[in-house]
């Protein structure tokens, strides 16, 4: 019998598969974590004691949604080469074939007109700037550092601090002292919340010549340090809603609460460097975000001056 020849996979792959593929371009859950931060933007800079309109809260989390989703996957595109030496990304779907990059580019580049269309129409032109911001330093700024300075990760929390802020604006159509608030503790969290990831996969970093912190520095002592400061810095950050009075008593107890339970595996983990250890902040991670901001949202109070 005549060998049968392989199909190519991005040509022949089935329809299912093909629209996994690019559910997967856009990241959904790290996507769905920037919505959240939105929302909550929305809320913060509405009034305390009523909601923000539905119609504009659903443009600005559609669009920023889309616009984060662009985002990932450009930023896969531009580092399809590098995705293959890395096992944690060899089954993205450029690596394994089941798109092609001319696809994948075009996902990117109508997601983001898309999304910038939504939030200029149902949202402020402050948000939708804002979420241009976002895309623009991920793509061109952060994801070329990757392979040139451990900075990269400091670069890289800028947009993705920025999503409660086109929440902000999107209520607002300004970017107040509130907003800045919210995004120094998207910033700081995200430091802990990336090296953890970045230690436990610092071999396949290196395999991509990605200069990760825990790449360039392989004793961990930097690493150390900069969970340790960020945490430190994550918990000033969050206690000055309650200090400016843009939240109440609740809040700053829950703040207090969530700083502790996050600084003592982020500590561990800074001084022992186990897997383990890591793991486990990674995990309180992403529990400690969405609790403070819910909090924040529900017990958010009137400063007496706009913030």
């Amino acid at each position: 019998m005549a060998e049968q020849l392989a199909p190519t996979p991005a040509q022949d792959a089935p329809p299912a598969s093909t629209w996994r593929a690019y559910l997967e371009l856009g990241k959904p859950r790290l996507s769905a974590m920037a919505v959240f931060a939105v929302v909550a933007g929305c809320f913060v800079g509405w009034t305390p004691h009523d909601s923000p309109p539905l119609g504009i809260v659903i443009a600005t989390t559609l669009g920023t949604f889309l616009v984060a989703a662009a985002s990932a996957a450009l930023n896969m595109y531009r580092e399809r080469e590098l995705d293959k030496l890395m096992h944690r990304t060899q089954t993205r779907p450029l690596p394994s074939g089941r798109l092609q990059p001319k696809q994948l580019l075009a996902f990117g580049i109508v997601t983001a007109i898309v999304g910038e269309a939504i939030l200029l129409l149902g949202s402020s032109l402050t948000a939708a700037l804002t979420c241009v911001a976002i895309l623009f330093s991920y793509v061109l700024v952060y994801t070329p550092m990757k392979v040139r300075t451990p900075l990269n990760t400091l670069v890289g929390a800028i947009p993705g601090a920025l999503p409660p802020v086109v929440g902000y604006a999107a209520v607002t159509d300004r970017i107040g002292f509130g907003a800045l608030i919210l995004f120094a503790i998207l910033f700081c969290w995200q430091i802990p919340h990336f090296l953890a990831i970045a230690w436990r996969f610092r071999h396949d970093y290196a395999r991509a010549g990605m200069r990760m912190l825990p790449v360039v520095s392989p004793d961990g002592s930097s690493t150390r340090s900069t969970m340790v400061l960020y945490v430190a810095g994550l918990g000033i950050a969050s206690l000055l809603p309650f200090q400016f009075r843009m939240a109440g008593e609740v809040y700053l107890a829950t703040a207090i609460l969530l700083d502790a339970l996050f600084f003592v595996p982020a500590l561990i983990a800074a001084i022992t460097r186990w897997e383990s250890a890591m793991r486990l902040t990674f995990l309180v991670s992403l529990v400690y975000l969405p609790l403070l901001l819910t909090v924040l949202v529900l017990d958010r109070q009137d400063p007496g001056h706009p913030l």
